[in-house]
C-alpha cells in the first residue's frame, strides 16, 4: 500500500472517529426547574394622639398643666426606638418688655413618662435644654421579666404622662410678660437591627 493510500485511509478513519465522537455527545438525559422569590418591605408609621400635647394661655410664673397622649405604632415592623426631638420659637407681644433671657430656660418639663413601660422619659429639664436632647419616649432601662420591653411593637400603643411648669425663680420676670412660645415636639421612629427571616 502506498503512503499516498495510507494516509488517505488514516484520515478517513480519523474522520469517522470523530463524527462518532461528536454524534454521541447529544445523546443525553436533562431536566430544568425555575424558581422565584419576592421581596416586600414593611413600613414604620407611628402616630400621636392627640397631636397638640399642650396650649396653656395666659399664664404666669408658677402655673403648670398635666397632660396624657399616645403613642400609635400603626406599621407593620416592630418600632425599636422613638427619638424624642424638641424645638421651640418665642414670639414677644408688641409693646411688651425686652427679653434679656430665653423664655425656654423657664419652662420645665417636670416630667415625661411612660405609662406603660413605668419609665422616666425626661426627669426635670427645661424646654431649652432639652433641645440638645433626644431621649427615647418607649425605652425601658430597667426591665424586670414580667414587664414590657422597650420599643412599640406593630399595632400597638403607649400611654405617655407630661407636666410642663412656668418656674417661678422668685425674682423678676416682667420681661416674659406677653411671650408666647411655640413648643415642636417631633417623635422620631427608628427601626431595630436586620434579623434572620
Amino acid at each position: 500500500m502506498g503512503i499516498k493510500k495510507t494516509l488517505g485511509l488514516g484520515m478517513a478513519t480519523a474522520a469517522l472517529g470523530l463524527a462518532l465522537i461528536g454524534g454521541g455527545t447529544f445523546a443525553y438525559f436533562s431536566d430544568s426547574v425555575e424558581t422565584s422569590g419576592t421581596f416586600a418591605s414593611g413600613t414604620l408609621d407611628l402616630n400621636a394622639e392627640p397631636t397638640v400635647v399642650i396650649n396653656l394661655d395666659n399664664i404666669k410664673p408658677g402655673d403648670y398643666g398635666i397632660r396624657t397622649f399616645k403613642l400609635f405604632n400603626n406599621g407593620t415592623l416592630d418600632i425599636e426606638k422613638v427619638l424624642l426631638r424638641t424645638s421651640y420659637s418665642v414670639t414677644n407681644m408688641a409693646g411688651a418688655p425686652a427679653n434679656t433671657d430665653d423664655f425656654g430656660k423657664h419652662i420645665k418639663v417636670m416630667f415625661l413618662t411612660n405609662l406603660d413601660k413605668q419609665e422616666d422619659v425626661i426627669y426635670e429639664t427645661t424646654l431649652y435644654e432639652l433641645q440638645s436632647l433626644a431621649p427615647d419616649a418607649v425605652d425601658n432601662k430597667w426591665q424586670e421579666w414580667f414587664e414590657e420591653r422597650g420599643g412599640l411593637k406593630a399595632g400597638t400603643s403607649d400611654n405617655l404622662i407630661v407636666k410642663f411648669e412656668f418656674v417661678d425663680n422668685n425674682e423678676d420676670q416682667n420681661q416674659f410678660q406677653g411671650d408666647a412660645l411655640q413648643l415642636k415636639w417631633t417623635f422620631e421612629a427608628r427601626q431595630g437591627t436586620g434579623t434572620a427571616k
